[in-house]
């Protein structure tokens, strides 16, 4: 299990049904000051309680657990607690223009301290997602709206993901969420675009070792073998190292015998 707190979510992004996709992102950007609201429809293994917690269970049991602020809940039997299915309700608090707050809750009603306001209602998932993450590309403040994009209901996430994580003209932050919840999201083509992120020399070297972080993350048939790759043969010796220790937390048989190789040869 691991927990993880939030407190928002924000974001954009184009192929078929862009235009009404970037307007809703720029119905979202266009308020200076205050607040606007949007709920959506989430994925099967999504609930919350609608204030303090969202429970991820579309990998295992409870896999991420998220808390809000205020950190209510922590030491207690959550897992007792009442969660509802949906839907996802995002705030942003603007101010001067830019995203100051990002607020994510999923399940119950609308809080009366929501009131006011500009509030978008509910849209459609798809359209929400890739809103999410075009706010999440433009503002500094809004790395948590990528969470919020990925428990989109019918949403695709993961190209979008890839490309904010290449993206130097983002802020760091968001592209290191952008890169970890690509991990989460798998696959094959997710798999070789983190590959490419952990060998592109030309990269940050903070979104490299997250990269590597990443590929640990992955299902061992997935993430081990890249991460084999990476340790025998890359030539940044800091990312065969970050390959290396993620390696020896794997408990896989295959890293055992990659230690070998490697200290038989010095």
């Amino acid at each position: 299990m691991r927990a993880i707190t939030l407190s928002g979510a924000v974001l954009v992004l184009g192929c078929a049904g862009a235009q009404a996709q970037n307007s809703l992102a720029e119905r979202i950007l266009a308020v200076k000051d205050g607040t606007v609201r949007m709920a959506y429809a989430v994925q099967e293994g999504i609930c919350g309680d609608g204030e303090t917690f969202i429970r991820d269970r579309r990998r295992g049991d409870n896999n991420y657990i998220s808390f809000d602020d205020n950190g209510r809940y922590r030491g207690r039997n959550w897992r007792e607690l009442p969660c509802e299915p949906g839907p996802a309700r995002v705030t942003f608090v603007m101010s001067g223009g830019t995203v100051d707050r990002v607020k994510l809750t999923v399940g119950g009603g609308q809080r009366s301290g929501d009131s006011g306001g500009i509030d978008l209602g509910e849209v459609s998932a798809p359209a929400a997602a890739k809103a999410l993450l075009a706010v999440a590309a433009r503002q500094r403040r809004a790395d948590h709206a990528i969470f919020a994009a990925t428990i989109a209901d019918s949403a695709v996430v993961w190209p979008e993901l890839l490309a904010l994580a290449k993206d130097a003209s983002v802020a760091k932050e968001t592209r290191k969420s952008a890169v970890f919840w690509l991990s989460q999201a798998a696959g094959d083509a997710a798999t070789q675009g983190l590959a490419e992120l952990a060998e592109n020399e030309a990269q940050d070297r903070d979104i490299r070792d997250q990269a590597v972080f990443a590929l640990s993350q992955l299902p061992r048939e997935e993430g081990v073998p890249v991460l084999i790759r990476l340790a025998r043969s890359n030539k940044d010796p800091q990312v065969r190292r970050k390959a290396i220790f993620w390696l020896g937390q794997s408990d896989d048989p295959r890293a055992l015998a990659l230690f070998e190789e490697i200290l038989t040869k010095r």
